[in-house]
């Protein structure tokens, strides 16, 4: 019941043990083919069978790996930035024996990466997945620098430095000059548009996005991120990376925000703004975590850090416009002296070995956002049932992936299933985002954003092609002529 509530498979096989225990085998047997009957049948199992196979579909591209071209091998990666992305994303690598050069500025910053690459090991070790005699060879394929002499023989280069555009570009201008001529010059952004990172450079056709979801070397979804310009052997060739340090990569195209931030960029929006209606924090994490989602929305702000919303912000409110909310909670909490799960201080308050704790002190951060923001009507608290709190999060979601799936920034829905459920931890027994909205029901999700987009502004104005599904009974998840005609009109 605690480990996984919502599946049923677990309690039926207790049961049918406890009737073979209690009335004999063949009872046992008789309630075994029984129970197994219905559960074959029941929702859960039909989105876990559905993830299954969406998962194996994520690496056929269309146009990529139906053209007959082989992939080239990668025995050599430079990372440029040693801190929490750039250190799991060497971790991966190298306890996949490929030899990895880190690039820091100073020497203090390239000690802290290898401390931090080293830290990583241990943590599998302890976990079991990692024998010591591996993370000696793994340590034995890692060199650290200080400049690019080291480049000049890289297949591939990810960079993972921090949201800043010009830094971006100059990397990306000084790598094109000393690199090789096949090697892939790769960014981990995670919201930055690809043709801006590569714009001053002269190579166009090898620049791809390797989104790698943090902790880099434990999340197993690799988002590969194309534009018009990227050649159909350097995707091949990072789908291939990605399946050798056991990761499941996603192909999707260039916008802000990719498939999987863009998607759910109203997940915390739509939380705030439930906040400044007047509902609890803890009570919002507490719905969306019994829906099967690993933490609620706040709580995964405190251990994602801070940094990374206000870094995110004015990209946002410039790509999506009216659709954007703007709220100062993060700020407010920052202003607090609070960084998250960083400081042991953020919503929640985080003991060393012990769960995080509900912080009560936070109430007053919460009460003068909710009066800058003054959305609360006549001043008084909204009334909600768990179920509104629920929808109200997840509908402008599956709104935005409506989105993605018109301008066919993915290839197929199911791509997008699983880009949910490996980069957010939407639950698998649920089939995915589009799955599950697909079970909802596209005319009462229509129904309800138009209502709420009333009430509360264009934030929850339906999409076009929600609109379009919701009237023609098509499901979500079904291909449009667009998508089948071109699979690459905006990647």
């Amino acid at each position: 019941m605690k480990v996984a509530p919502n599946m049923p498979q677990h309690q039926a096989c207790l049961d049918v043990m406890e009737e073979g225990i209690l009335y004999g085998g063949q009872a046992g047997v008789l309630k075994e083919a029984r129970v197994f009957k219905e559960l074959v049948v029941a929702p859960t199992s039909k989105a876990l069978v559905h993830v299954f196979f969406a998962q194996r579909s994520t690496t056929k591209v269309p146009g990529v790996t139906d053209v007959q071209l082989k992939p080239r091998p990668i025995r050599k990666v430079a990372v440029i930035g040693g801190g929490l992305m750039g250190s799991g994303i060497a971790t991966s690598l190298l306890v996949s024996n490929i030899s990895v050069v880190l690039k820091e500025v100073n020497p203090q910053f390239l000690q802290r990466g290898e401390k931090m690459i080293a830290g990583n090991l241990e943590g599998l070790i302890k976990k079991g997945s990692l024998t010591k005699d591996r993370m000696h060879k793994a340590m034995s394929l890692f060199k650290g620098a200080l400049d690019y002499s080291d480049f000049k023989d890289v297949d591939m280069v990810i960079e993972a430095v921090i949201e800043k555009i010009p830094l971006k570009q100059s990397i990306f201008s000084d790598i094109e000059k000393i690199c090789p001529k096949h090697c892939i010059l790769a960014t981990n952004t995670s919201t930055i548009d690809l043709n801006v990172v590569g714009e001053k450079t002269n190579s166009q056709d090898r620049i791809i996005g390797a989104h790698f979801f943090s902790p880099a070397h434990i999340m197993p979804l690799l988002e590969i991120v194309r534009t018009e310009k990227t050649s159909p052997q350097a995707i091949l060739d990072l789908i291939t990376v990605g399946k050798i340090i056991k990761k499941v990569p996603v192909v999707v195209g260039n916008c802000t925000g990719f498939a999987v931030n863009r998607t759910f960029f109203p997940y915390t929006q739509a939380s705030h703004l439930l906040v400044s209606l007047g509902i609890d924090v803890f009570r919002i994490d507490r719905v969306i975590s019994s829906f099967g989602m690993p933490m609620g929305p706040f709580q995964l702000q405190d251990v994602a850090g801070y940094g990374v919303a206000l870094a995110v912000k004015d990209i946002y409110a410039d790509a999506f416009g009216e659709r954007n909310l703007g709220s100062n909670l993060v700020g407010l909490m920052v202003k607090d002296g609070r960084q998250g799960k960083v400081n042991a201080k953020g919503y929640y308050i985080y003991e060393k070995g012990a769960k995080p704790k509900p912080d009560p002190s936070v109430k007053h951060v919460i009460e003068e956002y909710r009066k800058q923001a003054n959305t609360m009507p006549g001043g008084k608290p909204v009334t909600l049932m768990d179920q509104d709190i629920l929808e109200m999060i997840f509908f402008p979601v599956v709104n935005e992936a409506c989105r993605v799936m018109d301008e066919n920034v993915v290839i197929r829905a199911s791509d997008l299933d699983i880009a949910s459920v490996l980069g957010m931890g939407f639950p698998k027994y649920r089939g995915g985002l589009v799955f599950w909205a697909d079970t909802v029901g596209a005319p009462y999700i229509h129904s309800k954003l138009s209502k709420w987009a009333e009430m509360y502004g264009p934030f929850f104005k339906p999409s076009s092609y929600l609109e379009q599904r919701a009237k023609s009974g098509v499901p979500l998840s079904a291909p449009g002529t667009s998508q089948q005609g071109s699979a690459r009109s905006r990647m």
